[in-house]
């Protein structure tokens, strides 16, 4: 039986292959691509490691050295919603839903990510939101929060926990509140009075309605008492005579037929006697 030749390589072939692989591990390791909505952080190795002093890698493709690190943040706003159980003014218990719209300040990103890390979220948004949020509802009554204050409560909210992330490297956007939950005897109670309210409202708006209506009629009525005490004292006997001659030369140029007495009527005025 013939022996089957064996496939001999070259000597020179494996060091290349070697090198080639190890070409590709390295190329594989030293590229990060960057998605949109998205920026890294540099972590050097041997060269201090987060790097602070430069602006974070941004969207598209990028070369780094194979044992330097990036670690990618989302960066577009972001929606964080919080139920939380808070006291009122009169330490009554309520339920308050709020969201919060936020991102990380991108041109801190290497600060945010050398003090707080990743799960910046549990460490200091949160804790910071609901913190805000229990020093303010309990600055007003159950009434309070559930009618009439509402958005003042929302954006007061919102004022302190700004002030409390903006230096922690965090944007907030917005704060909303999306709930309010009272207890069913004091929220029942809260809509009797505010009913009452209304009705109380109501009846007041018709009664200065009804009041000025009567003021109105008054006004008129005084307004035609006076220009007819007026008109009766400017109407003398000399007036009314000469209108009553003004009347009688324009009746005598009328083309109706007529007859006119002069000096027969009352005071000495014309009579007129048509045929009609």
């Amino acid at each position: 039986m013939a022996q089957q030749p064996q496939l001999q390589v070259p000597k020179g072939v494996l060091p290349l292959v070697f090198i080639g692989i190890l070409a590709i591990i390295f190329i594989s390791k030293s590229t990060v691509t960057i998605d949109s909505g998205e920026a890294g952080v540099l972590w050097k190795r041997f060269g201090g490691g987060v790097v602070t002093d430069q602006p974070p890698l941004g969207e598209g493709f990028h070369l780094v050295a194979p044992w330097n690190t990036v670690i990618v943040y989302e960066v577009r706003q972001q929606e964080l919603t919080e139920k939380m159980q808070v006291l009122s003014s009169n330490g009554l218990d309520i339920q308050l839903e709020a969201t919060a719209w936020y991102q990380p300040q991108q041109e801190k990103l290497g600060f945010l990510h050398q003090t707080k890390g990743q799960n910046y979220l549990d460490r200091v948004l949160k804790p910071a939101i609901r913190s805000a949020t229990r020093s303010v509802v309990g600055r007003y009554t159950p009434e309070q929060i559930y009618s009439s204050k509402r958005d003042a409560i929302q954006e007061e909210i919102f004022d302190e926990t700004k002030k409390i992330v903006e230096d922690q490297y965090i944007q907030l956007n917005d704060v909303l509140v999306r709930d309010v939950t009272l207890p069913g005897a004091i929220k029942d109670a809260i809509e009797r009075k505010l009913d009452q309210e209304q009705q109380s409202l109501e009846y007041e708006f018709r009664l200065i309605t009804a009041q000025k209506e009567a003021q109105k009629q008054i006004i008129e009525a005084q307004g035609k008492a006076d220009a007819n005490k007026i008109l009766s004292a400017s109407l003398t006997e000399k007036i009314l005579q000469d209108k009553g001659i003004e009347a009688t030369l324009r009746l005598a140029e009328s083309p109706n037929a007529k007859v006119v007495i002069i000096g027969s009527g009352k005071d000495g005025m014309p009579i007129i006697l048509g045929n009609n």
